[in-house]
């Protein structure tokens, strides 16, 4: 009578070296033993993307950031496009980037960040939300709107970034605008730090003759024997220390397949895997949409692939059976299902379904799951997922 279940699983501190898979494996195998339950042909077993890197050693210093950034930019004058509010995710970005250069130029995006972060209370933007005047410097925006403190760390992010910044010995200039093209009279070496619309904040400065990198660009090559991301360079990354940030994780499919591999051979079932970071969900109250990764899984095993395909049960209960009830309604709603075509796209039956990738939901439901803080349990199990009203 089950439907989905989320389990989180304990596993050990992941150090650098680490055997992922067999720790990954072992911990679900004692975590069964313990609590009395068995894998499934398809289930799911989810490992955040944190472990992996941790596993594989990817961290980089600050001191290589900088040198990969004098390497693209030289000396100088640096200019910040749209960087979120985060002293967990920009902060040792910042760090490296003030320490390459002379001056760091920031545009901030207002009132929120790209992922939402409020720069500022509602309640000191929402009189001026429909003002004209769209560019500010830092000057007139605190004549305007106050100085802003984010209403749930109560960081001053405006202070706080100065301070990252002049501690590195650089000036720090801050611009507030929704456009970034604003920022093309102060500078011309300009990096995008905005996480997923970096590529057209890019193409905007770089058809005005600007040097432009974005996130994605910066340490996705070794730096003095350091880590790095190919593909997504700084964008994922989080602060391990004061001087260190763990990036994304590199290769990841190897690590699903191989999960799924040894299950199979070990337990003769057919199980799913992915790594996942961020999910995909937003917070109602604080508007915030918690995805600060550049994707939620950057890899998985082939049987995640695509979207669900489902009726909307209260659609055929309401309007196709309306006139059953009981055991009559169910076999009913039982039997559409089984019939239901392979692709309800634009079927009026499957409104209000959600057409997201199964990878996003399932992130989502691992990353709620597991959460950010003490609980330990980095790798999440999921069971009865693909399973409907008709099995």
């Amino acid at each position: 009578m089950a439907g989905v279940i989320s389990r989180g699983i304990q596993g050990p501190i992941i150090r650098e070296g680490d055997d992922i898979v067999d720790l990954v494996v072992q911990s679900v195998y004692a975590a069964e033993k313990a609590e009395g339950w068995s894998l499934q042909n398809k289930d799911v077993i989810a490992v955040t993307e944190s472990v992996v890197a941790r596993a594989q050693g990817n961290y980089v210093t600050v001191d290589q950031v900088a040198k990969d950034i004098r390497s693209k930019y030289g000396k100088g004058k640096l200019g910040l496009i749209f960087p979120i509010l985060s002293r967990n995710r920009f902060s040792v970005c910042l760090k490296g980037f003030a320490r390459a250069m002379d001056e760091i130029v920031v545009l901030f995006s207002y009132p929120n960040d790209e992922v939402g972060n409020p720069l500022m209370a509602r309640s000191a933007y929402v009189p001026h939300r429909f003002s004209e005047v769209k560019d500010f410097e830092e000057k007139a925006f605190v004549q305007t709107f106050g100085s802003p403190v984010h209403p749930f760390t109560g960081v001053n992010y405006l202070d706080f970034y100065r301070q990252v910044i002049e501690g590195e010995g650089a000036k720090a200039t801050f611009l507030f605008s929704n456009d970034p093209r604003y920022i093309a009279d102060y500078c011309d070496n300009i990096l995008c730090c905005d996480i997923h619309t970096r590529n057209e904040t890019r193409d905007v400065l770089a058809a005005m003759g600007k040097k432009v990198f974005t996130l994605a660009d910066i340490m996705n090559a070794p730096v003095d024997g350091g880590g790095c991301h190919e593909k997504y360079g700084l964008l994922g990354s989080n602060k391990a220390t004061e001087e260190k940030l763990k990036l994304f994780p590199r290769d990841c499919q190897p690590v699903v397949d191989a999960i799924q591999a040894r299950i199979a051979k070990e337990r003769g079932i057919q199980v799913e895997a992915m790594v996942y970071g961020d999910g995909a969900f937003k917070d109602p109250v604080g508007g915030i949409w918690e995805l600060a990764d550049p994707v939620v899984s950057p890899a998985y095993t082939q049987g995640l692939a695509g979207k669900p395909n489902e009726l909307k049960l209260k659609y055929l209960a309401d309007n196709d059976f309306a006139d059953l009830s009981g055991e009559d309604l169910k076999a009913a709603i039982r039997k559409e299902i089984q019939a239901k075509g392979a692709d309800l796209v634009g079927d009026m039956s499957s409104e209000g379904t959600t057409p997201r990738q199964y990878t996003d939901l399932l992130g989502s439901l691992c990353d709620l799951t597991s959460g950010s803080g003490d609980k330990g349990t980095p790798f999440i199990v999921i069971q009865n997922y693909f399973n409907n009203y008709a099995d």
